[in-house]
Order: C-alpha cells, then structure tokens, then sequence
C-alpha cells in the first residue's frame, strides 16, 4: 500500500490512550503499527490511527468508553489469521487487539465445557481438554494459530464440521461489551435460554456487535478410533457426484474434503500425503466412534464411493498414516505460498449437487484470467476454498486475481449458494453481498447493526454494503467495468 495513505491523528485519543494503558501495551509510531495494516487478506491495507494491546477488562472497558466519547471507530482483532479482511484497520481509529487475553480459565469435566479468553488458540482448548478424554470439535486449517474469539466472529469451521458443526454448534455463551463499554452476555450453561436467540446472532458478527473477553465451548469425548478413506476420480464431476451419493446414503462422516489434481499435485511435495496425483480428485472421508461402528461406516462409504466411480480406495492403517492423509489437506495453504508470490483464497457455498459443475466452471475462469487456482474445501458442506495464485507485485496480476475471486463468488450465488462459509464477508465480499441480498434485507441487517452499536463506532464499514456502492456495482456489472472504491486501498 502506498505511505502517502492518510492516517487521521486525533491527539486527545492517543493522549487519552497514554493515560489508559502502560506504554508496552498502545503501538502508534508507523513501523509499529504496520504490521497490524492488513489480516489473511492481504490484498487490502490500511494502517490504523493507533493498536491498543490492553491486559485487563478494565482498560478494553475504558478504551471502549473513550473512543465512543470520541466517536473513534474501534476495530477489534485475534490472531490476524482471517481471510475477509474483517480486521482491517480504519484509517481514524484504534485497533483493538486481544492477543493478551491467552489464558484458559477452566476445564469442567463433568459438565464437558471450557471457559477460556478470545486469545487462546483453537488448538490450545483440545490440549487443554486432552487429559480429560475431551476435545473442542471445529477444527480449522489454521488452528494452531486462530484463535477462539476469531472463530466466534467468523463462525468458522473445519475439516470435521459437517460431523460436529461450525462454532455455532459448539459455544454455549460469550460475554464481552458493546461499543459504549456496557457488559453483555450471550447465552447460557444451560441446553437453552430464555428468550431470542442472541447467541446465535453474535456468533459470525465479525466484531460489528459487541467486543468478545471470555467464551465457553462445549467439548466432545474423544472417539475410541478415527480412520480416514482417501478414494481417488478420474473426473471432478464423479468426485462431487460421490459426495452427493454418501450424503444420500444417509453416511454423515466426520471428515469429508475434497482436493482436486491442481491442489493434490501442489501439497503432495511439500507435506508427502501419500495422494493419488494422477486422479482428478480426491476425497478424504473420515470416520470415527468405536471400532465396529468405523468398521461397519467406513465398509458401506467404501461401496458407495465404488459405485460412484471411485478408482483407487485406500484406508488409513495406523493413527499416523491418518494423520498424514489430513495433513496434506491442512497445508495446502502453506504450499500454496511456495508455488507462487501469492495466493487468494475465497469461500463460496455451494448446494453439494453443484460441486462438479462449479470445478469445471473454476477451470474455464482459470483460461480466462491467466491464473492457476488450485481446489480444497469442506465438500460436506459444499464450503469452496479456492487458492487463486498470483504475483502481488505486478498490479495487472493483482486485478485479475480480484476479478477471479469475485467470479467465482458470483457463481456460487448463480448456483443457489453464499458468497461465504466461514471466513466472513469483511470488506472482501461487501460487493457480492449486494448480488446475494436485495435492499431490504441488508437494511434489516443494519438494523441489527444499529441495536447493538447506535454510534455505528465498532468495526465499521464491514458486511453490510451501502446503498451507493451496491448500485455503483450493478452499474459496472452491466456495462463490464471494473468496480474501485477508493476508500478500500489496494495493495
């Protein structure tokens, strides 16, 4: 991004912050506070006014009280490990970050429940819970950095949501504060509580509602055995066709991902998975419970698959060997940063009977714009994560590989999808959000918005398109031209 960017310095804040917080914990000089200028999406930038690092609820609660006296947007921040660019600073505001908040506050073991802070790592609540017999379910690619309040903003997901569910399913209450500084909380220990479900609602707000300090997660008995069945397609159609056939079969796996050559042929170096790489696809399905039930599961997924045109079965021998197999879909965006500069990463939803068609659709776009884009995603759920790859210091690079994003966002609205998953809308998706919702309903939205946060102060311009930009967009998506907004600075 270019420096010449303007930061919009409000002396009684910072001067206010100083006061707040000791001097470790406000960052406002440039080389200080660049590297908070972006999270995964790292085609937009934009360093904030100042990065507050605060260590205790009383100085969040006062920070939060003195920006909404200010009218000073607040933008707050986990690990940085998004892919929407939901964390994106705001030029005149304090970004907000809770990477002090790491500690986990208590395992319940009868109760099979964790309390921890929005700083502690998804995979830190499951080694947590290990000695228990216990684990927390949703496990995303990037769980040994994301962390716990990130995952209640995007609701993510993982490789074993379809079995186990996304965040949603597995957080039983959030407390945190609203814009002004005032406590809320969100649900209950409780199987259910009284009135809206506001738990839900919280839950993939992306930090537009309220300020996440504490969480509790429900945990899950760890299965006695889990083995994992890679089937390799001499077409991406029979693989998606496969998936359609074992959800219909009645099989619900506790893994099911899909890796198409491309991707396959790119991770296989760099994490030696054992994957077929002359097949066109290859679905990795996981079973788990005791050993007859995976015994008997992974018996019937294996003639479905057959009569679905599988060509090679394999079945995982050991709990290494299993390992393995995930671990070459859990890195395929690390090799996606070796075999290119880099890489753009998108998260359409598709209905599961499209997924063939979307992959041949992806293949044509991939002729069009003069990029490769290799294939990995939550086949269960139909959840695309495409890996766009590009050179980031050539502009024309750049706009292709935004074009071809945003393509195929579009076709998965075409093929009665969303424009997203897990990852979140952010600013990446505020232009598809305008094809995949007409005015009323994103004016409901913002009503939602404008309960919680009146002032419009905590992470603004994110999910909820105006109505200027949406009708800016259907303007260039009728004449072909390409959409800029200046007030999202491009890398």
């Amino acid at each position: 991004m270019d420096d010449s960017a303007v930061i919009e310095s409000r002396p009684e804040v910072i001067d206010g912050l100083r006061r707040l917080l000791p001097a470790r914990a406000l960052l406002v000089a440039a080389e200080d506070t660049r590297p908070y200028e972006c999270d995964g999406l790292t085609l937009i930038r934009q360093r904030p006014m100042a990065v507050a690092l605060p260590e205790t609820e009383a100085q969040v609660v006062a920070i939060l009280k003195l920006c909404h006296a200010h009218q000073v947007p607040v933008v707050p921040r986990g690990a940085g490990t998004g892919l929407a660019g939901s964390a994106l600073p705001h030029a005149g505001g304090v970004l907000l970050s809770l990477a002090k908040f790491n500690r986990i506050l208590g395992v319940d073991r009868r109760g099979r429940t964790a309390t921890v802070q929005p700083g502690v790592r998804n995979l830190a609540i499951s080694e947590a819970a290990a000695p228990f017999g216990l684990y927390y379910a949703p496990d995303p690619s990037s769980q040994i950095a994301c962390t716990i309040g990130g995952n209640v903003a995007e609701n993510s997901g993982g490789v074993h949501c379809l079995k186990y569910g996304l965040t949603l399913h597995n957080v039983l209450r959030v407390r945190g504060y609203t814009s002004a500084g005032e406590p809320v909380e969100f649900g209950s220990l409780a199987p259910d509580a009284a009135g809206l479900d506001l738990l839900a609602l919280v839950i993939g707000s992306e930090g537009m509602l309220a300020l996440t300090t504490e969480v509790t997660v429900r945990l899950v008995p760890r299965p006695t055995v889990a083995r994992c069945l890679m089937a390799s397609f001499a077409d991406v159609g029979d693989a998606g066709d496969a998936v359609a056939a074992l959800i219909a079969a009645g099989i619900i796996p506790a893994g099911l991902e899909m890796m198409d050559q491309a991707a396959t042929r790119l991770v296989e170096p760099f994490a030696k998975a054992g994957y077929d790489l002359e097949a066109a696809a290859v679905l990795l399905c996981e079973s788990d419970g005791t050993v007859d039930e995976v015994e008997a599961e992974i018996a019937h997924m294996s003639q479905v698959l057959r009569d679905a045109r599988a060509t090679r079965l394999q079945v995982s021998t050991s709990e290494a060997e299993r390992l393995t197999f995930w671990a070459g879909r859990k890195n395929a965006f690390p090799a996606a940063g070796r075999a290119a500069p880099a890489y753009y990463c998108t998260d359409g939803t598709i209905p599961r009977k499209h997924i063939g068609q979307m992959l041949k659709s992806i293949q044509a776009m991939e002729q069009r714009f003069g990029l490769a884009c290799p294939n990995v995603f939550h086949a269960g759920d139909g959840n695309l994560h495409p890996l766009v790859l590009f050179d980031d210091s050539d502009p024309d690079s750049v706009a292709r590989a935004e074009a071809f994003g945003a393509e195929i966002l579009e076709e998965s609205v075409r093929l009665g999808g969303t424009v997203t998953g897990e990852h979140g809308v952010g600013v990446e998706k505020l232009n598809q959000m305008c094809s995949q919702f007409d005015r009323a309903t994103l004016d409901a939205f913002l009503g939602v918005k404008r309960a919680f946060d009146p002032a419009g102060t905590l992470n603004p311009g994110k999910v909820i398109p105006s109505l200027h930009r949406c009708a800016e967009y259907g303007r260039q998506r009728v004449t072909g031209g390409a959409v800029s907004f200046p007030d999202l600075p491009r890398f």
